[in-house]
Parts: C-alpha cells; structure tokens; sequence
C-alpha cells in the first residue's frame, strides 16, 4: 500500500503535512486545473454565453460536491477515529455503510436536482439562451452523480489511512482524459474525421463523468490493498447505527460545504446585477482563484486525518500541535500566494475569453481576493480540525455566519445606502474575512483546549 510508511501517531507534524498534503495538493490542482480547462473550451470552442453558464450553474453543481465531500469528511474522521483505537473491523464496517450511503444520496441527489435546478438558475439570470445551455450540462451531472459519490466514498477509507496519492493519481490522469475528451465531445469529430453530431456543452458534462467512472476501479484496487479491506463485507442491508454516525458527522459538513454553494449563489445574483459579462468574468476568475486553494486543501485533508487518529489514540497535546504547525504553515504559503494572484490577475483571464469587458470584471475580483487569502487559513484549519475531533456541528455554523448571513447583510446594506457597486462589495467581503477570521483563531485555542482538557 502506498502509505505503509505513514504513522500518523508517531510521525513528526511537518513531516506528514508533506506526506499527505503535498499529494493531496498535486491532485487537486489537476481536479481544479480540470474545470478552467471546462472554462477555456466553453468559452473558446463554444461562446461566451456558454461559459457563462458553466460559471452560473457552480453553486448548483457544488451542492452534489459538498454532500459527496461532506459525507466523505464524516467516514474519514470515523474511520481514522476506529483506526487510532486499533479496531480495523469497524473501520471496515464504516465504509461499507458509507458506500450504501453514496448510492441513496447520489439517487436523492437526481430526482432534486433535476426538478428545482431551472427556477434556481432563472432567478440568477433570466436570459433564455444561458438557462437552456446551463440545464444541458447540470442535468447530465445530476445523472451520473452516483459515479462522483462513489469515487468520493472509496478516497475517503484510503485518506483516512494516510492515503492520498492514490487520488491525487485518479485527478491527474482524469485531467489528462478530460483534455482529451472536450475537444471531441464538443465537435463531435477528432482532428477533421466527423465522429457523430457535435454534443456542444453536453460534451463538457460527459467528459466529467467518463472520468469519475474511471476512477473508481483505481481506487477500488488500491482499497484491496488496505489494512481494513478483510473487513469490507458488501451488502445491501444498512446498519442504521453506523450510518446515524456518519450521518451526524457528515449532514453538518455537508451543509457548511453547501453554504459555500449559498454564498456563491447569492454572490452571482448580485454580480448578474451588472449584466452576463460581469458573471462571465466573476466566474471565470473564481476558476482560476480555486487553484491557490490547492495547498490549503491538501493541509486541510492532512489536518483532519491526522487529528482524526490521534485523537482515537488519546494523544491529544499532539492535537492541538497539529492545528498550530497547520495553520503556521498554511498562513506563510496562502500569503506568498495572494501575491502571486494579484501579480497575473489580468494575465490570467486571457486565458479566458478575449472579451475585454468580462476580462476587467474578472481581473478586479482577483485583485481584491488576494488581499483575503492569508485569512482563510484561520477558516480551513480550524474547520479540519473540529471535523477530525467530530465536532462538524461548529463548521456547520460557522459556514452559515461567514457564507451567507453575513455577506448577504453587508452587500444589501452597501448596494441600498452606497449604490450598485462591484468592487466596493468585494472590499466589504474582503474586511469580513478577515474580521471573523481573527475571531475564529481566538475561539479555536479556546475551544480546542476544552475540548481536549488541556
């Protein structure tokens, strides 16, 4: 197995943060690389319409994310929590309830999705053209979600081991077939040879679902090869016990994973104040922002692995290190990065779209992001760490306050006293981030040591 070196109960802090972060990290800056790269051939191949409606459609598609990584936070924390207690039966008894759990979800998931996703996308922008293409593409994921909540489910029992190279590997070589499969999907056709009828942004949903089906014969294989996996018995009958545990670790990390959606949700709407540009460019940015979150991820998945474990192992001082050297770690990295976003801001929408309104639209967000990105190492090494302690009830609050109360409270208030003003209401964003994330740092050592009876 490709962890069989990794102690997390014993190994120094930094060492396993480069361990587990670093291939955690490299995966998904492929995973993120893969919808610029959806960006870039919708917006180049298609129209700028479409890659409009790729960008509006995000919160909608990241509720399927943030209840397949929301249940995935839930079985990981159970499974490390069971390993640190050296009971590798219920670890494996976890998984397969987890499993189970996918395939509902991923079948509610469907029948909701396809059902209330068009008004959802009418109230954002109600331009006919960008509904019709926005419903071809989400309905298609709503489909084959089953495929990602699989995927989601197996990485969890290996990332709960240590194991995060074995996705980082499905990530890279899915963003190698998804360059592949765009091109012919979108013309229907591989150089000049006409294959069948062009699917257009259909295309773009099919590559991303040929990818996750493939992905979850890797995985499956390399779960084969784990310590827990003599105790995988498949079975269609549920545990309502275990699958309570998940759930009630799982629903409120899902539902903070799904504020991020809200919040983006409501972000849009008021961006589509001024026009299908500004969406265009606001969106598009966000692809390209999404990739500096990518180091911040990977410590974030070792924190909750690593915390997980030891916390099952009672070696709680070593807790509170690795929520310390975490969050050191992460502040260094994601301020060096903000610089780097506000350096090739306008660079970085070339890639884009040639459309110098929605280049502007884009290239000022970034500007404005850069100046809260050391923050948000306060929001995701604390949330990683309540989530491997089993308190993802505080993330859920959390999200809620910073996604959606808030923000929507302040861009009311600037656009009804200040006027309709773009970039002044991401400077408001930006001074929330920051507010709340030094309050949170005070309320993690506070609570942490509580919790922990140090």
């Amino acid at each position: 197995m490709s962890n069989k070196n990794i102690n997390l109960t014993n190994d120094g802090i930094y060492s396993l943060f480069i361990k587990i972060a670093i291939p955690s990290s490299i995966g998904t800056i492929f995973q993120n690389l893969y919808s610029v790269v959806d960006s870039i051939f919708a917006g180049n191949m298609i129209s700028n319409t479409a890659l409009a409606a790729i960008g509006q459609i995000f919160p909608i598609y990241f509720i399927i994310i943030a209840l397949g990584v929301g249940l995935s936070i839930g079985t990981t924390s159970l499974i490390a929590n069971s390993i640190g207690e050296n009971d590798f039966e219920k670890s494996g008894k976890i998984f397969t309830q987890s499993f189970i759990l996918s395939i509902l979800v991923a079948v509610f998931v469907t029948i909701l999705g396809i059902n209330f996703s068009p008004p959802l996308i009418k109230f954002i922008n109600n331009d006919l053209e960008t509904l019709l293409l926005s419903l071809k593409y989400i309905n298609i994921i709503f489909i084959g979600s089953i495929f990602i909540f699989i995927l989601m489910s197996i990485n969890s029992s290996l990332s709960a081991q240590g194991d995060t190279k074995s996705y980082r590997n499905v990530l890279i070589f899915s963003f190698f077939l998804n360059i592949v499969l765009n091109p012919i999907l979108i013309s229907g056709k591989i150089f000049n040879f006409h294959l069948f009828s062009p699917l257009g942004i259909e295309g773009i949903a099919y590559a991303t679902l040929i990818s996750q089906f493939v992905g979850i014969f890797y995985l499956f294989i390399k779960l084969t090869k784990t310590k827990i996996y003599k105790y995988v018995k498949f079975t269609i009958i549920p545990n309502f016990f275990i699958i309570n545990n998940i759930l009630s670790q799982g629903i409120p990390a899902s539902i903070g994973m799904m504020m991020i959606a809200v919040g983006s949700y409501i972000l849009i709407f008021f961006v589509g104040i001024f026009g299908v540009d500004a969406i265009a460019g606001y969106t598009s940015a966000g692809r390209f922002e999404q990739l500096f979150f990518l180091p911040l991820l990977g410590l974030s998945t070792a924190t909750v692995s690593i915390v997980g474990q030891n916390f099952g192992a009672k070696q709680f001082i070593r807790v509170l290190e690795t929520y310390k050297k975490g969050l050191f770690v992460a502040i260094i990295i994601l301020t060096l990065l903000g610089i780097i976003i506000f350096i090739t801001s306008d660079i970085a929408m070339n890639l884009f779209t040639d459309n110098e309104y929605v280049k502007k639209f884009g290239s000022d967000y970034l500007k404005i992001s850069a100046i809260m990105f050391p923050a948000f190492p306060f929001f995701f090494i604390g949330n990683a760490t309540f989530q491997g302690l089993k308190k993802a009830i505080i993330v859920m609050y959390m999200a809620i306050m910073r996604f959606v109360l808030i923000p929507f409270v302040i861009i009311w208030i600037i656009f009804n006293q200040m006027g309709e003003n773009y970039n002044l209401m991401f400077y408001s964003i930006a001074a929330m981030h920051w507010t709340i994330g030094l309050l949170y740092y005070y309320f993690c050592n506070k609570k942490l040591k509580r919790i922990l009876n140090l």
